[in-house]
C-alpha cells in the first residue's frame, strides 16, 4: 500500500506546505484514491506519477476549505483531459453542494459523471476494487470523519512442500491451485485448491483522519490497523494557549493515543503553519520530540510530496526519492 502527500499543512499553504490531500494506491494498482483535495492539490499531483485520469474515488473529510477547495479546479482539469469514467466523491452531505454549486455558478460541463456519496457514522464501501472503505465519526466544528482502508485481495501462497510430497509436479497446474481451481491429475486423483493454500496473512488497514480533537474516537478503528494518518496541529503548550475553539489534536495527544492503541505505525501531520523547519522558535523539531517522548512506534511527520510504502508485514517505510523527485 502506498501513500504520498499532495499538503500537510493546516489552515493555509506556506512555502514549503500545501494544504491537506493524500493520494492512496494498492502496490500495483492501476487506480488511486485521494483523500481531502485543499487548493492547489492540482499543482501537486502534477508533480508525481499520479494522473487525473486513473484517480477513482475522492474522499472528503470535511467542508473546511483547506480540505476541499481544489475540488471544482481537478474536476475540471480531469474534463479538459477528457475523462470518460466515472468519479465517486464521498463526503458529508455539504460537499455536494459546494460541488454543484460552483458547476451551476460558473457552468461547469463535464464529459464524465459523479456519483457523490453522503457520508454518515458506520458508512461503507465495499465496492471499489482495491479497498473496503469505512468512515468513523470524529470532533471538530463541523461533521467530520475518518477513512479507514482495508485492502480486499490477499495474495494466495501455495505449500509447495505439501505438493511435492503428494506426488504433483510443478506446471501449469500450480497456477490452477493458486487460483482457487481444483485440478485433475494424471492418476485420476483431484487436487483440491484448499488441501494445499497456506494461511493468509493479516489483511493491512489504514485509517486517515480529518481534523479532530478527540484522538481516542478512533479506538475501535484502530484494534486492527497498521497505520494511522493523522492531525498534529499543534505542540501541547500552543494547544493550550490557542485553547478549545478550532477543535484540532496536538501531537502529544496523537502520539499518546497511536500507543495506548497499539499501533505499530503513525504519520503525523496537518501542521500550523507556524511551525518552521529548523526555526529558533516554534519548529517542527518541537512537534517531533513531543510525540516521541509519548509514542515508542515507527513515527513519522509527514513532508509535502513525501512517499510511504506499507509492506505485507505491516512496516511503514519512507520511500527515498528518486534523483531528487517523488
Amino acid at each position: 500500500m502506498e501513500l504520498q502527500f499532495l499538503g500537510t499543512s493546516s489552515g493555509t499553504p506556506s512555502r514549503a506546505r500545501n494544504v491537506s490531500g493524500l493520494a492512496l494506491r494498492a502496490a500495483g494498482s492501476k487506480h488511486w484514491y485521494l483523500v481531502d483535495c485543499g487548493e492547489g492539490t492540482q499543482h501537486r499531483i502534477l508533480r508525481t506519477h499520479y494522473s487525473p485520469m486513473s484517480l477513482r474515488a475522492i474522499f472528503i473529510t470535511h467542508i473546511h476549505g483547506d480540505h476541499c477547495y481544489g475540488l471544482p479546479g481537478l474536476l475540471a482539469s480531469a474534463g479538459l483531459l477528457n475523462r470518460t469514467e466515472p468519479l465517486l466523491i464521498a463526503g458529508p452531505p455539504a460537499v455536494e453542494r459546494f460541488v454543484r454549486g460552483v458547476m451551476d455558478s460558473t457552468e461547469l460541463r463535464l464529459p464524465y459523471s459523479l456519483e457523490f456519496a453522503a457520508i454518515e457514522p458506520g458508512w461503507t464501501n465495499a465496492a471499489l476494487p482495491d479497498f473496503r472503505v469505512e468512515a468513523a465519526e470524529l470532533s471538530h466544528r463541523v461533521p467530520c470523519f475518518a477513512y479507514a482502508f482495508t485492502e480486499k485481495s490477499i495474495e494466495r501462497r501455495l505449500d509447495t512442500a505439501k505438493l511435492e510430497r503428494d506426488g504433483i509436479a510443478s506446471g501449469p497446474g500450480w497456477g490452477q491451485l493458486q487460483r482457487g481451481e481444483d485440478i485433475d491429475l494424471p492418476d485420476c486423483r483431484v487436487a483440491r485448491s484448499a488441501d494445499y493454500i497456506l494461511p493468509g496473512r493479516r489483511q493491512r488497514k489504514i485509517i486517515v483522519a480529518g481534523d479532530n480533537d478527540t484522538p481516542s474516537l478512533l479506538a475501535e478503528q484502530a484494534r486492527d490497523a497498521q497505520l494511522l494518518v493523522h492531525e498534529a496541529t499543534y505542540t501541547e503548550e500552543v494547544l493550550q494557549k490557542v485553547g478549545p475553539g478550532p477543535q484540532h489534536s496536538s501531537a502529544r495527544a496523537t502520539a499518546a493515543f497511536a500507543q495506548e492503541a497499539g499501533l505499530p505505525n503513525l504519520i503525523l501531520t496537518h501542521f500550523s503553519p507556524r511551525y518552521q523547519q529548523g526555526s529558533n522558535g516554534l519548529s517542527m523539531a518541537a512537534l517531533e520530540a513531543e510525540a516521541r517522548a509519548a509514542y515508542t512506534g515507527n513515527l513519522f511527520l509527514a513532508s509535502d510530496l513525501q512517499r510511504y510504502s506499507l509492506d505485507r508485514q505491516g512496516v511503514l517505510t519512507q520511500v527515498p526519492l528518486t534523483n531528487g523527485t517523488p
